[in-house]
């Protein structure tokens, strides 16, 4: 009898903590662009000028993720090192309805990163429209000016893997797989499965025949 009356409140005590997390990390939520509906984003969490992010209803965003939506670098963080004029930017975060991301995920905008409905993400993906630059080996990468500047997008219903890297200006159309650990640096049709680093396509949607087939097949 009393192992039972610990088990049951055991399971109540746990609820309860679960319960009391959920209500501090809704409370705690940053100031978004908009005002998404039945947003759960688990801490611990960081997000820079959550002013320059939308989000859509019904988002579900794990714990360990970074929004980042630079406006200007190198900032405030790299005080001390060489003086370099700094680059000023209008970055935008869009994420759509319904999405979800199992935890860590990382998102660096400095022009556009949209996710669009829909689209599943599993843990410890990194997405940016950017790179450090690495034109001078006389100064640190992380103080040079970014570079490669260009729009990300993943596609409405995409499912993206463990531990992606989706490089900037990758169009990853609606409805495509993207594989374990794979490293995403061209774009990719609708209905597609890539995997590999490079990504490469794997298979493709046959409307004819209704199945995932070879390319050219």
């Amino acid at each position: 009898m009393i192992r039972k009356l610990k088990k049951f409140l055991g399971v109540r005590l746990g609820i309860l903590i679960r319960n009391a997390e959920e209500e501090i990390d809704r409370r705690t939520l940053p100031r978004f662009a908009n005002k998404p509906r039945n947003l759960h984003f688990q801490s611990p969490r960081r997000v820079s000028n959550p002013g320059c992010i939308w989000i859509g209803d019904d988002v579900s965003l794990g714990p360990g993720c970074l929004l980042s939506a630079t406006r200007r670098y190198p900032g405030k963080f790299m005080q001390g090192g060489p003086s370099i004029e700094p680059q000023e930017f209008e970055p935008v975060i869009r994420i759509g309805n319904r999405v979800s991301a199992t935890g860590f995920l990382t998102i660096g905008a400095v022009s556009k990163v949209e996710i669009d409905d829909d689209a599943l993400l599993a843990s410890h993906i990194f997405v940016a429209d950017n790179q450090h630059g690495h034109r001078n080996v006389d100064i640190p990468f992380k103080y040079q000016h970014l570079d490669r500047i260009a729009p990300v997008r993943i596609g409405r219903g995409a499912w993206i893997g463990e531990h992606v890297v989706i490089m900037p200006g990758v169009d990853i159309g609606d409805m495509c797989i993207v594989g374990a650990n794979s490293v995403v640096m061209e774009s990719v049709p609708p209905k597609s499965i890539v995997a590999g680093a490079p990504a490469r396509i794997v298979r493709q949607w046959n409307e004819g025949s209704g199945q995932w087939t070879r390319p050219g097949n």
